[in-house]
């Protein structure tokens, strides 16, 4: 996208780096243009009036003027700080994993509207959830489907065939294979290589993840033990879809996040 000398946008602010002795490398999610790596000069010094306006997960809007090697923050309003992604240690690691994600998935110098809007609701479901892992979850599959990734959970990736584990109480568990793009039947599973299985409670909450409303999700009373494995799925997926495993997954482990 071609942008005149200087130009404003609406940004989340993604992932800063310190460069220099007192500027800062900011990495950005913006709507017209995607991603962006633009320079905040001075943004480290204690007098710096940007460096309020740029703090990891905000949303701001900027004026930016072309650079040399880096475009420059020239000015900076603050429109969301999403405070408490910064109070508290489970929702502030949560929010580096969802930009992470953005970050991988954004397009450089093309729209990214819907992914901007996406990042910004699930930054404010992030702030406001009873349970923050839940939210998580939640923009992950909102993600996955944006992108063109939406896993299969309710028939056969392949055959299509509809898979009854909410109605027949004898089916314990389905097969789920990344390569396929969601559940397959069992006589599927057999001939894929990284189809592995996934209990009836993981698939329902996937399934309620999937298509129920935010307000919904945010009532429902998850264990620890089903957080697990329903984390397993999604990471197994994304990383498949990524061909990288996300690096924030392993801080919030330390951190015991749950």
């Amino acid at each position: 996208m071609s942008r005149s000398r200087a130009y404003s946008t609406q940004a989340i602010v993604l992932r800063r780096t310190d460069y220099g002795e007192a500027d800062r490398i900011v990495t950005l999610l913006t709507p017209e243009s995607g991603k962006l790596r633009v320079l905040a000069k001075g943004a480290r010094k204690i007098t710096s009036r940007k460096a309020g306006h740029i703090e990891l997960f905000t949303r701001t809007r900027l004026l930016i003027a072309k650079g040399r090697s880096f475009d420059l923050i020239t000015q900076a309003e603050l429109i969301e700080p999403y405070r408490a992604l910064r109070e508290d240690v489970t929702r502030g690691a949560l929010a580096h994993y969802l930009c992470e994600l953005a970050e991988q998935f954004a397009p450089e110098d093309s729209d990214s509207a819907a992914l901007y809007d996406l990042l910004a609701e699930g930054l404010d479901w992030l702030c406001t959830a009873t349970d923050p892992v839940c939210a998580a979850r939640y923009f992950e599959l909102r993600l996955l489907t944006l992108e063109g990734y939406r896993p299969e959970l309710f028939k056969c990736a392949r055959m299509g065939d509809k898979l009854e584990i909410d109605r027949d109480a004898n089916i314990e568990r389905a097969a789920f294979s990344p390569l396929e793009g969601g559940t397959v039947l069992a006589s599927i599973a057999l001939t894929v290589r990284d189809a592995f299985y996934v209990n009836r409670g993981p698939l329902m909450l996937l399934r309620a993840l999937q298509t129920q409303p935010w307000e919904t999700v945010n009532e429902l009373d998850i264990s620890r033990d089903l957080h697990a494995q329903v984390e397993r799925v999604m990471q197994t997926y994304l990383s498949f879809v990524l061909e990288r495993r996300p690096t924030s997954p392993a801080l919030i482990k330390q951190l015991d996040v749950r």
